[in-house]
């Protein structure tokens, strides 16, 4: 081997060993209710930071699923946290105790509160900020990540009492993926209960762990993604969640795929089921999750030739993008968004749509018009939005 081939091989090996996560017990002196010192009675967290370059500050933690007897440790906890590393946030996967290792609720829970305790306890050294952490659950994942949202306050019999534990475990935005949500109606998955309550499996017991009933005005935001193909997991589990969000008035986004089978991680190879990762980039995005973001109300015109533009749309995108993206809905030449809706303060470029018959003689494929100038030539059309934004006029010339 020259000496050339010698050095690409070691810089190769090194890369692999730093692109190794770090393995953190969630309890260095031991877990509660731990029936010895192996990695499955002991849960620990996988750590995979965010690339300086890249990092935002977000955080989430990961829970494969598995029916609560396993752990899909790899497409839905690896790669899952590779992909948030793509996108600026720090993951941290949860292997947390299972019931065909001896290991019942409460146990789940109190190891998904120590996660989050943990990683929010130690925000300094991570370098993550503690008031964008969130959580990502993947069937029975999505179980045990549900019950973090709507369960954060709960104190189960058996916690510990350290330092962490006096850290809240609320996590700011939840994603329960294909999730187990019913442990009591017609659609609930029976081994998932099974595992998780293991000898206390009584009906009291499953309406207590069915996160539909839990849901409060103070749970966190969701977003949910299922497919109707699931029959592993009908989808009546997300959408019973998704009502109970909707009755309390949690801000939640549902996406219910036609195809695919239960257990299809990220799936980013398929063009339609794949996509559902972008949705949950962009909801988080738009929530200020990647960057809190100073918003301002805005309203005004849009002309197009000098005439109000019949319906359109006017979008705002920050210079950032981790920054949130505001889209105003055009009518008879005027839009409106309020604060929370509206675009980010500072330097913001504009992309304005219009139907196509707003313009004489102008055909397009599906009846729109897409402009990112003012006017022919005049490059990007960027302007400044002001805390208290007078209202605008958008006078777009073809």
């Amino acid at each position: 081997m020259n000496k050339i081939s010698l050095l690409l091989l070691t810089t190769l090996l090194l890369g692999s060993a730093q692109a190794e996560p770090a393995k953190v017990r969630l309890w260095p002196d031991g877990a509660p209710g731990a029936k010895g010192q192996e990695d499955k009675d002991q849960p620990f967290i996988l750590t995979w930071p965010a690339a300086k370059e890249k990092a935002n500050g977000a955080a989430f933690v990961v829970c494969p699923g598995g029916g609560y007897g396993g752990l899909a440790a790899d497409h839905e906890g690896t790669q899952v946290a590779k992909w948030f590393n793509g996108q600026g946030v720090s993951a941290f996967v949860l292997h947390y105790r299972l019931g065909t290792n001896g290991y019942h609720f409460p146990t789940q829970l109190i190891d998904v509160q120590r996660a989050i305790r943990h990683v929010r306890a130690n925000a300094d050294k991570y370098g993550i900020d503690p008031d964008r952490i969130g959580i990502v659950g993947f069937s029975a994942g999505g179980h045990l990540t549900s019950m973090a949202a709507t369960m954060f306050d709960e104190k189960p019999e058996g916690m510990t009492n350290d330092a962490v534990d006096q850290v809240s475990a609320r996590p700011t935005v939840a994603a329960p993926t294909y999730p187990v949500i019913s442990m009591i109606e017609d659609y609930r998955h029976d081994g998932s209960r099974k595992n998780l309550l293991g000898p206390n499996n009584n009906d009291e017991l499953a309406k207590h762990v069915s996160t539909e009933t839990r849901v409060t005005p103070n749970t966190p935001p969701i977003f949910i993604f299922h497919t109707d193909e699931d029959t592993v997991v009908p989808a009546e589990n997300p959408v019973g969640l998704y009502l109970a969000c909707r009755k309390n008035k949690v801000p939640a986004e549902l996406h219910i795929y036609r195809p695919g089978p239960h257990g299809v991680g990220l799936f980013l190879g398929d063009p339609v089921i794949g996509s559902w990762s972008g949705h949950l980039r962009d909801w988080l995005r738009n929530q200020g999750f990647f960057k809190p973001s100073k918003r301002a109300a805005v309203s005004g015109k849009v002309t197009i030739n000098g005439a109000p533009v019949s319906w359109g749309s006017v979008i705002f995108t920050s210079e950032d993008s981790n920054a949130p993206v505001a889209c105003a809905r055009v009518m008879h030449g005027n839009f409106k968004l309020d604060e929370k809706a509206g675009p980010v303060v500072g330097k913001v470029k504009l992309t304005v749509s219009y139907s196509a018959a707003d313009v004489a003689g102008l055909d397009t494929p599906d009846g729109t018009a897409t402009t990112k100038e003012q006017k022919p030539g005049s490059g990007d059309w960027v302007i400044e939005i002001g805390e208290k934004q007078e209202p605008l006029t958008l006078e777009v010339t073809r």
